[in-house]
């Protein structure tokens, strides 16, 4: 699976949430099926997440490669997956 590909591709067919207040809303509300975050996002949130149920996906990216992945012009420390939509982006839970 090519990470890059099945996260465009995730984003265009599924439901992503970007950035980590909307990403703590969604994990919050019961709607996030895997967070995915930078290799720079800030330890607090990376702790906040560890004391939550839910899948968390380490890239090696850096947060403004990340959102360059992701197709925004934007820095991305976090983002939600909602729904994988055509992607096989959550068989990254497998792995």
């Amino acid at each position: 699976m090519d990470f890059e590909t099945s996260l465009r591709r995730a984003i265009k067919s599924g439901k992503v949430i970007f950035g980590q207040n909307e990403t703590k809303n969604s994990v919050e509300s019961g709607n996030s099926k895997m967070v995915i975050i930078a290799g720079n996002c800030p330890e607090e949130f990376r702790n906040y997440l560890s004391e939550k149920d839910i899948f968390v996906y380490k890239s090696n990216d850096s947060s403004f490669q990340l959102g360059k992945t992701s197709g925004n012009p934007f820095m991305v420390s976090a983002l939600s997956i909602e729904d994988a939509g055509e992607s096989d982006i959550l068989t990254l839970k497998k792995e």
